[in-house]
């Protein structure tokens, strides 16, 4: 078992602040070479050739820089609240660019400037681009720093022991989020660190109960105080705790008590001075629905169009490789419960079904309801260049086409896993199936059961055009790198 770790002074002050500093450089950097390389392309070294003096259209461009940076600063997007993780980062860089130049396209308008469009044409793209690589850049950085200890969020958990220990689950499941537990506050328990919680393999010390706490976080070192449940502490003790945690440049996050919900479906309303977190339900029709519809068929059309060589050269080296047809056709449950036919490429050998008996005792899975082999002896030599690089997945865009699939949603199950579903495990069903989806690029073959599950179920209350297309550059780079292939 691995003890919690232990405070450490020089890693005390807050990295975050230092890490929007270094945002703040680089966003700078870039938004000012963007726009200094639109001028130089788009006029060269005569920005007279704009119709203005150089100096005016030297000191346009500055302004126009100038915007930009503030742009990103009204729109929060260096906020140590989403930097780091998720997607909201990205969503204000990009709302921040588009705003900028809504707001330089009216105003040359109404001024009746004519400034070349080349020039925005140029700025804004590479600008926009350039901060989000930037960004993802960074994130990388501290995900290396995170790996070893460092640039993390120090949490003390208070609350009752079950919910201490899911919140320390839950937080700590992915290293790259950045947070640790570093104690606990549970009632009943007195300031002593003989008791300890095992969460993951690690023990996490109790620290006394929640009026322990402020003693607890000067053991501990924590910069968040996280609360499983406020009713012993009472709207009152909440509020002091509020107030002595301020003066100590201390954090206070409450935990919901619900989980796997997206922020898009949160809404904080302040009722009578209590504020009351609402829940929306997930959408599943309208004009989301429609939305997602004329994606799925845009984007399974162009690639099949852009990979058809690939498609072509596949299908050859299969018919030339083994015996048996080019595809292979497999029942899976879609949408309600619906059955239809998903067409892959053929990995492996012509009566691969008929062997199933013989290789059931080779099933790596985890959990037993999924039935995976790394080296399953039927697969063909072609088939395991095709499975290692997902290549055999891509005639499922004619699934999409057909309105079977969608590009992203839950893993399509088969009618053996479906008739075994409880009664939550059924809500995979509301939507489509993906050809990828989270469980893709986050293990995929390697997901124990419940994980993938749990994966499916939060992309079907939480889904939205946004989050797919992060799924999609998510799958890009789990193809490449083969993670959980096979």
């Amino acid at each position: 078992m691995r003890p919690a770790p232990t405070y450490n002074a020089n890693t005390a002050p807050r990295w975050h602040h230092q890490y929007s500093r270094r945002l703040r450089i680089t966003d700078s950097l870039i938004v000012c070479g963007s726009v200094a390389l639109a001028q130089y392309i788009r006029f060269g070294d005569s920005p007279y050739t704009s119709g203005y003096r150089g100096e005016v259209m030297t000191l346009f461009s500055v302004l126009f820089a100038a915007l930009w940076l503030s742009s990103i600063a009204m729109f929060h997007a260096r906020s140590i609240r989403v930097i780091g993780a998720g997607i909201e980062e990205y969503r204000r860089i990009v709302s921040a660019s588009v705003w900028t130049f809504g707001i330089i396209a009216m105003a040359t308008l109404l001024a009746r400037i004519f400034l070349a469009r080349g020039y925005l044409a140029v700025a804004l793209p590479v600008g926009t681009l350039g901060l989000l690589v930037s960004r993802r850049l960074w994130r990388s950085y501290i995900a290396g720093k995170r790996a070893h200890g460092k640039c993390q969020t120090r949490v003390l958990a208070i609350g009752d022991r079950k919910g201490v220990s899911q919140l320390a689950q839950e937080l700590t499941r992915n290293p790259r989020d950045g947070y640790v537990v570093v104690g606990a506050g549970i009632p009943g328990y007195g300031p002593s660190r003989d008791k300890t919680l095992l969460v993951h393999g690690r023990e996490i010390p109790i620290l006394g109960d929640e009026t322990h706490a402020l003693a607890a976080i000067s053991r501990s070192g924590a910069d968040t105080v996280a609360l499983t449940g406020a009713e012993r502490f009472g709207a009152q003790g909440i509020r002091q705790l509020m107030w002595r945690l301020e003066t100590m440049d201390v954090d206070l996050v409450v935990a919901p008590g619900v989980m796997d919900v997206a922020e898009g479906r949160l809404t904080l309303r302040p009722v009578a001075g209590f504020p009351l977190l609402h829940v929306e339900k997930p959408q599943y029709e309208g004009a989301k629905c429609f939305q997602k519809r004329a994606f799925d068929f845009c984007f399974a059309l162009a690639a099949l169009i852009g990979t058809s060589p690939l498609l072509i050269a596949s299908a050859i080296a299969i018919k030339l490789t083994s015996k048996g047809p080019v595809f292979y056709p497999s029942e899976r449950i879609g949408l309600d419960g619906k059955p239809f036919t998903m067409i892959k490429f053929r990995t492996m050998a012509q009566d691969a079904d008929s062997q199933i008996e013989s290789v059931l005792h080779l099933n790596e899975s985890q959990g037993g309801m999924l039935f995976k082999i790394r080296d399953d002896p039927r697969i063909t030599t072609v088939g395991r260049i095709l499975r290692r690089f997902s290549i055999d997945e891509l005639p499922q865009f004619l699934n999409v086409l057909k309105q079977d699939m969608s590009v992203v949603g839950p893993r399509p199950p088969l009618r053996r896993e479906v008739v075994k579903y409880n009664g939550d495990v059924k809500r995979r069903l509301l939507v489509k199936p993906g050809i990828t989806g989270l469980w893709q690029v986050n293990g995929r073959s390697d997901l124990p059961w419940d994980e993938s599950v749990r994966l499916d179920l939060s992309y079907v209350d939480n889904w939205s055009m946004a989050n797919d297309l992060l799924l999609i550059a998510k799958t890009l780079k789990a193809v490449v790198v083969s993670d959980g292939a096979y």
